[in-house]
């Protein structure tokens, strides 16, 4: 079946729709949207309809409504579902339900079975250590016993001494949360057991599981990623180089993502960052290859000031961040790799078409969140009206790719329902300097006005950005 016969069921909304829209585009693949009634103004709404025509749109109650989902995919004759990034992005139950269903469908991601086994972070843990990839100190497995949970702290106490840190921590999670759920540190061995006692009598209560994991708290340190790409059966899988995004919000959600993940050419590191770099690709491809990894996913990692690396998850999933080290990449040579449409390519079942050997890395890329927000006040979310969104000051510049579900022609009412995440701006530049000049020219002549509900202005990062940008990179 030649991949252009398909149809993509877009099971998203917003910049990601767009961007899936465009790629199927690209690559001379039908799709069908859906939307909210609060997204009946979104971007991707009216792309949909303007590309796809009447029978490319459906109106849908929910994006988390797998039935509907399902009853669209039929009613469109749909091929494949590609989930975006959140919602079912990482559902290995939906992703198995999709292919196995009666009319089976392709799902557009990892097979369900590495989404179950490296969703699990317990399980991805002793998968590591099994490799003998480098992860947080602490158990791989839930622990129940009250003593053996507090020998292993001492442990984990003990060794941080040793290291040289003053104020060591521990921190204790229940085995079965999630989203931050859980989690409690402790300073003081001597306050571990009622710690513990509390953590584990939350676990029993939120997740019906006492289960605990004690782990060291690590601080200090920067978050890297891996960028990997399997093609179907993973017969050849590649790594698209490393990204820093370590610019977070209080909440620690990323604001600014950066590839490559050092520059050792222009800053100077208390470690080899180049081996470093080398180092975590080289671990997160033999995690790959061992489960057979067949689609975009993201392998996460801190990074210690001393240079000591952690894995802290996979993502099974492409993510926002995967334009900034598509903009740093070259496939034989060419620039303007799209991971998505390579991530639907090779999901409908495209052998990948090159290797590593074929992949080569050129300047730096800066991707910019732009969202609706009160860095002041802990990154509040801000709700209003858009009146003005428009960065036609810039020309067309070749070195800016701009991603937005927002209508830069008419007025934009931000749905409650969603994050308010307004844009992306990707910014390339062949090196550390000039992409920064860059980022400050491109956030200076972005133009971002509104109003709220009781005629106060509009808030948003765009100064956070600005004034995170001459440290990018910088430990």
């Amino acid at each position: 079946m030649d991949i252009s016969d398909n149809k993509v069921l877009i099971a998203n909304r917003g910049e990601i729709a767009i961007r899936i829209i465009q790629a199927c585009r690209k690559l001379g693949v039908d799709f069908v949207c859906v939307y909210t009634a609060e997204d009946a103004h979104s971007g991707h709404v009216r792309l949909a309809r303007e590309l796809g025509g009447p029978s490319g749109l459906y109106r849908i109650s929910s994006y988390h409504d797998a039935n509907e989902l399902m009853a669209v995919a039929d009613a469109a004759e749909a091929t494949a579902v590609h989930p975006g990034y959140g919602f079912f992005a990482e559902d290995y139950r939906f992703a198995r339900r999709v292919m196995q269903r009666d009319r089976g469908i392709v799902f557009i991601g990892p097979s369900w079975r590495v989404i179950r086994e490296l969703g699990d972070k317990i399980n991805t843990k002793r998968l590591a250590r099994s490799l003998g990839v480098p992860t947080v100190p602490g158990s791989d497995r839930p622990i129940y016993d009250e003593l053996e949970a507090e020998e292993l702290a001492r442990s984990l106490f003990n060794f941080q001494v040793q290291q040289g840190i003053k104020n060591p921590l521990v921190l204790i999670k229940a085995s079965a949360g999630g989203g931050g759920m859980g989690i409690e540190e402790v300073q003081d061995l001597d306050l571990f057991r009622s710690v513990y006692r509390r953590v584990r009598n939350y676990a029993a209560r939120q997740f019906k599981d006492e289960g605990v994991l004690i782990e060291q708290r690590i601080r200090d340190f920067n978050h890297l990623e891996v960028q990997i790409l399997g093609d179907r059966n993973a017969r050849n899988i590649v790594h698209f180089g490393t990204r820093n995004c370590s610019i977070q919000s209080t909440g620690l959600q990323k604001r600014v993502e950066i590839a490559p993940g050092f520059d050792p050419s222009s800053l100077s590191y208390n470690f080899n960052a180049q081996k470093l770099m080398d180092d975590i690709t080289n671990h997160s491809l033999a995690m790959a290859r061992k489960v057979g990894y067949d689609s975009v996913g993201t392998w996460e990692w801190i990074v210690t000031r001393n240079g000591n690396p952690y894995l802290m998850e996979v993502n099974t999933r492409i993510q926002v961040e995967n334009g900034v080290s598509a903009a740093i990449a070259r496939v034989k040579g060419q620039s303007g790799v799209d991971l998505i449409a390579e991530q639907i390519r090779t999901g409908l079942g495209d052998p990948l078409g090159y290797t590593q050997k074929d992949i080569s890395f050129e300047g730096v890329g800066i991707e910019y969140r732009i969202i609706a927000e009160d860095p002041a006040n802990r990154f509040t979310p801000w709700v209003g009206r858009i009146e003005k969104f428009d960065w036609s000051g810039l020309g067309n510049e070749p070195w800016l790719q701009m991603y937005t579900h927002v209508p830069t022609d008419t007025p934009y009412d931000i749905p409650t329902e969603f994050d308010p995440n307004l844009a992306l701006g990707i910014v390339w530049g062949k090196d550390l300097d000039e992409v920064k000049a860059r980022g400050l020219q491109f956030l200076d002549k972005l133009r971002l006005e509104g109003v709220a509900g009781n005629g106060a202005p509009m808030k948003s990062n765009l100064e956070f950005l600005r004034n995170k940008t001459p440290d990018i990179l910088k430990f």
